[in-house]
């Protein structure tokens, strides 16, 4: 269990040092806004087909949140390991994705954060493997984070 804890918090030091350069380069970051609109599309993923942004990384939605609120954003750290999927732009649906389940909330003022059936969308910080399902059911900032399917229900 004291492994467990060292390692996790080591985990969330690198990444609160590591999310804002991670989430720039991937576009989808709080701190960065996409200059394109950010595709949301399925993935075939080890647990079945999964969102994923338009560079296959897996999107997860956040149990604390509520429906089109995002909670994270209110918890110190939380937005650095898990960035927010966010626009100045609609979001487009791609393959296997339904346009009418995508939408976006007010992150802070012009940027908005994609959401999927009313779930806010977000990527991880460290997740560097496309198709990476790891992360999946972990549980920090007390809530699990999920992937979700086309049909905008937890796939886990």
């Amino acid at each position: 269990m004291k492994y467990r804890l060292a390692a996790l918090l080591t985990l969330l030091l690198a990444g609160a040092a590591l999310a804002p350069l991670t989430a720039a380069a991937r576009g989808s970051g709080a701190g960065s806004v996409a200059a394109r609109a950010p595709t949301v599309r399925l993935g075939q993923a080890g647990v079945g087909e999964i969102l994923a942004d338009g560079s296959g990384h897996t999107l997860y939605m956040f149990t604390r949140d509520r429906h089109d609120k995002d909670s994270c954003a209110r918890l110190s750290g939380c937005l650095e390991a898990w960035p927010a999927l966010s626009t100045t732009r609609k979001p487009v649906a791609g393959a296997g994705v339904r346009a009418s389940l995508l939408g976006t909330i007010e992150l802070r003022g012009r940027v908005r954060q994609v959401t999927y059936a009313g779930h806010p969308l977000y990527s991880y910080a460290l997740e560097s493997l496309r198709k990476s399902t790891f992360n999946i059911g972990a549980y920090e900032y007390g809530g699990e984070w999920l992937a979700l399917g086309a049909d905008g229900k937890p796939v886990d």
